[in-house]
């Protein structure tokens, strides 16, 4: 039998966020669970979050913002950009120095990309925090699809079947056809992966979700035994399954997230409302 892999992104500090994802990935029995990146950045524990990741994850990417807090954080807003100084100094601050040294070792091997074929599938998958052309911080926006077909074209032209990022917050599929399509639109049981098809699948974000769903977002990607149990998916015939990706949603106290970040003068009192929204 397949082993499914979860696979979570943007946690952005929200250890909250992160702890409910981590519970709902165990209920199901997930033993598989991967990172595309920003652990940190934002929210109001980054320290938790990076030692779960650690903990829990069998491998992490590098976001902007962890490069932001471990390098330099350049091209930020002025509210991001507070918060990795403040990040930083939340690392430098832990007086046990292996937990320190163990932290910057562990950011600073992160890598940009890795291609993998997780068990159970039969193609391998290219994962990255922004897009194949630039890994660590283009943004793949949904209406890209629409507006920007030589953007998608070229984006296309990096991926050998599938890939899986974030960074945007906002989860979905990219196919080449172009296409966009939000969990919504593809029915029960998700995205099922075809032979001679290449998509790009956006997981969301854990910790600061912006497609208007206050809910941590994630994805788990099934192999082509664990897709045919009943699953129906909306994008039909073509050919054998290679397996399918499924969104997830998980609820969690957000109140608990924004009164941290209101107890925190460095962080923007705003970071903590949006999550409220989604946004």
């Amino acid at each position: 039998m397949p082993l499914p892999t979860a696979i979570i992104s943007d946690i952005h500090g929200n250890a909250e966020a992160l702890r409910a994802v981590l519970s709902d990935i165990d209920k199901r029995g997930i033993k598989r669970i991967v990172c595309l990146g920003d652990i940190v950045g934002y929210g109001p524990e980054p320290l938790e979050c990076v030692d779960l990741v650690r903990q829990r994850c069998q491998w992490s990417l590098m976001g902007n913002h962890d490069f932001g807090v471990l390098y330099e954080p350049t091209n930020f807003n002025p509210g991001a950009e507070s918060a990795a100084f403040w990040t930083r100094e939340q690392f430098a601050r832990e007086r046990d120095e292996k937990k320190l040294a163990d932290r910057y070792d562990f950011l600073g091997k992160l890598k940009v990309r890795i291609v993998e074929t997780p068990p159970g599938m039969g193609v391998p998958i290219l994962a990255v925090h922004g897009s194949p052309r630039r890994p660590i911080n283009e943004y793949i926006f949904p209406d890209d699809a629409i507006n920007a077909p030589d953007k998608m074209e070229s984006i296309f032209e990096k991926v050998d079947h599938i890939c899986i990022v974030g960074h945007t917050h906002v989860p979905g599929v990219f196919t080449d056809e172009p296409d966009f399509y939000p969990p919504g639109e593809l029915g029960e049981g998700g995205y099922k992966f075809r032979e001679g098809e290449k998509a790009v699948i956006n997981v969301g974000s854990v910790g600061q979700p912006r497609d208007m769903d206050p809910r941590a977002s994630y994805a788990i990607i099934y192999g082509p035994e664990e897709s045919t149990n009943g699953h129906a998916t909306s994008n039909g015939p073509g050919g054998p399954s290679l397996g399918r990706v499924e969104f997830v949603r998980v609820p969690y106290n957000i109140d608990v997230t924004a009164n941290k970040i209101r107890a925190v003068p460095e962080l923007s009192d705003w970071l903590g409302e949006r999550l409220y929204d989604g946004r």
